[in-house]
Protein backbone atom coordinates (compact mmCIF):
# COMPACT_ATOMS: atom_id res chain seq x y z
CA UNK A 1 0.00 0.00 0.00
CA UNK A 2 1.43 3.40 -1.01
CA UNK A 3 2.04 5.97 1.72
CA UNK A 4 -0.79 8.23 0.52
CA UNK A 5 -3.17 5.27 0.35
CA UNK A 6 -2.17 4.26 3.88
CA UNK A 7 -2.81 7.76 5.21
CA UNK A 8 -6.20 7.90 3.47
CA UNK A 9 -7.13 4.49 4.87
CA UNK A 10 -6.13 5.63 8.37
CA UNK A 11 -8.19 8.83 8.09
CA UNK A 12 -11.22 6.94 6.75
CA UNK A 13 -10.97 4.36 9.55
CA UNK A 14 -10.48 7.12 12.13
CA UNK A 15 -13.58 9.02 10.93
CA UNK A 16 -15.68 5.87 11.12
CA UNK A 17 -14.34 5.04 14.59
CA UNK A 18 -14.81 8.55 16.00
CA UNK A 19 -18.32 8.81 14.53
CA UNK A 20 -19.42 5.37 15.69
CA UNK A 21 -17.53 4.86 18.97
CA UNK A 22 -16.73 8.39 20.15
CA UNK A 23 -13.38 9.93 20.99
CA UNK A 24 -12.88 8.27 24.38
CA UNK A 25 -13.47 4.72 23.12
CA UNK A 26 -11.41 5.05 19.93
CA UNK A 27 -7.82 3.85 20.13
CA UNK A 28 -4.95 4.30 17.75
CA UNK A 29 -4.41 0.53 17.72
CA UNK A 30 -8.06 -0.03 16.78
CA UNK A 31 -7.85 2.52 13.97
CA UNK A 32 -4.66 0.92 12.66
CA UNK A 33 -6.35 -2.50 12.62
CA UNK A 34 -9.44 -1.11 10.86
CA UNK A 35 -7.23 0.63 8.28
CA UNK A 36 -5.23 -2.54 7.68
CA UNK A 37 -1.92 -1.01 8.72
CA UNK A 38 0.49 -1.70 11.55
CA UNK A 39 0.33 0.68 14.55
CA UNK A 40 3.88 1.77 13.68
CA UNK A 41 2.65 2.93 10.26
CA UNK A 42 -0.14 4.96 11.86
CA UNK A 43 2.39 6.56 14.24
CA UNK A 44 4.42 7.77 11.24
CA UNK A 45 1.49 10.07 10.49
CA UNK A 46 0.14 10.91 13.95
CA UNK A 47 1.96 11.09 17.28
CA UNK A 48 -1.24 11.05 19.31
CA UNK A 49 -4.94 10.30 19.16
CA UNK A 50 -5.73 14.02 19.32
CA UNK A 51 -3.57 14.70 16.25
CA UNK A 52 -5.34 11.88 14.43
CA UNK A 53 -8.74 13.26 15.50
CA UNK A 54 -7.82 16.77 14.34
CA UNK A 55 -6.82 15.37 10.93
CA UNK A 56 -9.87 13.10 10.65
CA UNK A 57 -12.25 15.93 11.56
CA UNK A 58 -10.30 18.33 9.32
CA UNK A 59 -9.48 20.68 12.18
CA UNK A 60 -6.76 23.13 11.14
CA UNK A 61 -4.86 22.92 14.44
CA UNK A 62 -3.13 20.50 16.77
CA UNK A 63 -4.13 21.19 20.39
CA UNK A 64 -0.91 19.71 21.77
CA UNK A 65 0.92 22.62 20.12
CA UNK A 66 -1.79 25.29 19.81
CA UNK A 67 -2.94 25.43 23.43
CA UNK A 68 0.54 25.96 24.92
CA UNK A 69 1.19 28.66 22.27
CA UNK A 70 -2.02 30.45 23.31
CA UNK A 71 -1.14 30.23 27.00
CA UNK A 72 2.58 30.99 26.87
CA UNK A 73 2.23 34.82 26.80
CA UNK A 74 0.28 34.59 30.09
CA UNK A 75 -3.23 35.50 31.13
CA UNK A 76 -3.03 39.14 30.04
CA UNK A 77 -4.75 39.44 26.66
CA UNK A 78 -5.73 35.78 26.57
CA UNK A 79 -9.42 36.61 26.11
CA UNK A 80 -8.66 38.25 22.78
CA UNK A 81 -6.23 35.49 21.76
CA UNK A 82 -8.86 32.81 22.44
CA UNK A 83 -11.56 34.58 20.43
CA UNK A 84 -9.17 35.19 17.54
CA UNK A 85 -8.00 31.55 17.67
CA UNK A 86 -11.65 30.48 17.42
CA UNK A 87 -12.01 32.57 14.27
CA UNK A 88 -8.79 31.10 12.85
CA UNK A 89 -10.24 27.60 13.23
CA UNK A 90 -13.55 28.66 11.70
CA UNK A 91 -11.83 30.46 8.82
CA UNK A 92 -10.81 27.06 7.45
CA UNK A 93 -13.69 26.04 5.15
CA UNK A 94 -13.36 22.29 5.80
CA UNK A 95 -13.16 22.66 9.58
CA UNK A 96 -16.07 25.12 9.65
CA UNK A 97 -18.22 22.85 7.48
CA UNK A 98 -17.47 19.79 9.64
CA UNK A 99 -18.33 21.71 12.83
CA UNK A 100 -21.45 23.32 11.34
CA UNK A 101 -22.70 19.92 10.18
CA UNK A 102 -22.29 18.56 13.72
CA UNK A 103 -24.18 21.56 15.16
CA UNK A 104 -26.98 21.19 12.60
CA UNK A 105 -27.25 17.43 13.11
CA UNK A 106 -27.58 17.96 16.85
CA UNK A 107 -28.68 14.89 18.77
CA UNK A 108 -28.96 12.84 15.59
CA UNK A 109 -25.19 13.11 15.15
CA UNK A 110 -24.92 10.86 18.20
CA UNK A 111 -21.41 9.58 18.66
CA UNK A 112 -19.91 12.16 16.29
CA UNK A 113 -21.09 15.05 18.46
CA UNK A 114 -20.10 13.09 21.57
CA UNK A 115 -16.69 12.52 20.01
CA UNK A 116 -16.23 16.24 19.35
CA UNK A 117 -17.25 17.05 22.94
CA UNK A 118 -14.88 14.45 24.41
CA UNK A 119 -12.03 15.69 22.23
CA UNK A 120 -12.74 19.30 23.17
CA UNK A 121 -12.81 18.47 26.89
CA UNK A 122 -9.72 16.28 26.91
CA UNK A 123 -7.51 18.07 24.41
CA UNK A 124 -8.48 21.69 25.06
CA UNK A 125 -10.50 22.35 28.24
CA UNK A 126 -8.49 20.06 30.51
CA UNK A 127 -5.20 21.27 29.01
CA UNK A 128 -6.14 24.95 29.46
CA UNK A 129 -7.32 24.26 33.01
CA UNK A 130 -4.10 22.48 33.96
CA UNK A 131 -1.85 25.21 32.57
CA UNK A 132 -3.82 28.37 33.42
CA UNK A 133 -3.22 28.22 37.18
CA UNK A 134 -6.34 30.11 38.26
CA UNK A 135 -8.91 29.14 40.92
CA UNK A 136 -11.72 26.93 39.56
CA UNK A 137 -9.69 26.52 36.37
CA UNK A 138 -11.77 23.62 35.01
CA UNK A 139 -15.03 25.53 35.51
CA UNK A 140 -13.54 28.68 33.97
CA UNK A 141 -12.29 26.72 30.97
CA UNK A 142 -15.72 25.09 30.55
CA UNK A 143 -17.48 28.48 30.72
CA UNK A 144 -15.08 29.98 28.21
CA UNK A 145 -15.63 26.99 25.93
CA UNK A 146 -19.40 27.43 26.17
CA UNK A 147 -19.06 31.07 25.10
CA UNK A 148 -16.85 30.18 22.14
CA UNK A 149 -18.88 27.15 21.05
CA UNK A 150 -22.03 29.24 21.36
CA UNK A 151 -20.43 31.96 19.26
CA UNK A 152 -19.51 29.45 16.57
CA UNK A 153 -22.96 27.84 16.55
CA UNK A 154 -24.85 31.12 16.57
CA UNK A 155 -22.70 32.82 13.95
CA UNK A 156 -22.13 29.96 11.51
CA UNK A 157 -24.85 27.30 12.01
CA UNK A 158 -27.88 29.31 13.15
CA UNK A 159 -26.68 32.56 11.50
CA UNK A 160 -28.49 34.67 14.08
CA UNK A 161 -28.46 38.38 13.20
CA UNK A 162 -26.94 40.78 13.90
CA UNK A 163 -24.15 38.56 15.30
CA UNK A 164 -23.72 36.67 12.02
CA UNK A 165 -23.00 39.89 10.09
CA UNK A 166 -20.66 41.60 12.54
CA UNK A 167 -17.02 41.86 11.54
CA UNK A 168 -14.55 39.63 13.36
CA UNK A 169 -13.04 42.69 15.05
CA UNK A 170 -16.46 43.76 16.35
CA UNK A 171 -17.08 40.28 17.75
CA UNK A 172 -13.63 40.25 19.35
CA UNK A 173 -14.35 43.61 21.03
CA UNK A 174 -17.58 42.14 22.48
CA UNK A 175 -16.37 38.67 23.47
CA UNK A 176 -12.76 39.26 24.56
CA UNK A 177 -13.65 41.20 27.75
CA UNK A 178 -16.16 38.50 28.81
CA UNK A 179 -13.55 35.79 28.29
CA UNK A 180 -10.83 37.84 29.99
CA UNK A 181 -13.04 38.35 33.04
CA UNK A 182 -13.40 34.59 33.39
CA UNK A 183 -9.61 34.31 33.36
CA UNK A 184 -9.11 36.88 36.15
CA UNK A 185 -7.93 34.92 39.23
CA UNK A 186 -8.99 37.78 41.53
CA UNK A 187 -12.64 37.47 40.49
CA UNK A 188 -14.60 34.52 41.84
CA UNK A 189 -17.12 32.94 39.51
CA UNK A 190 -20.53 34.35 40.37
CA UNK A 191 -22.96 31.69 41.52
CA UNK A 192 -20.40 29.10 42.62
CA UNK A 193 -20.59 28.06 46.25
CA UNK A 194 -17.34 28.77 48.02
CA UNK A 195 -18.10 26.40 50.87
Amino acid sequence: MAAEDSRDAVLDAARVAFHSRGYAKTTMKGVAMAAGVAPSVLRKYYDSKEQMFAAAMRLPFDPSRSVPELLSPGLEGMGERLVRATFEVLDDDDARQEIVELFQAGASAGEAAQSLREFFEEAIVDRVASIAGVPDARMRAALISSHLIGLAATRYAVRLEPLASLSEDQVVRIYAPMIQELLDPTRPIAGLSQG
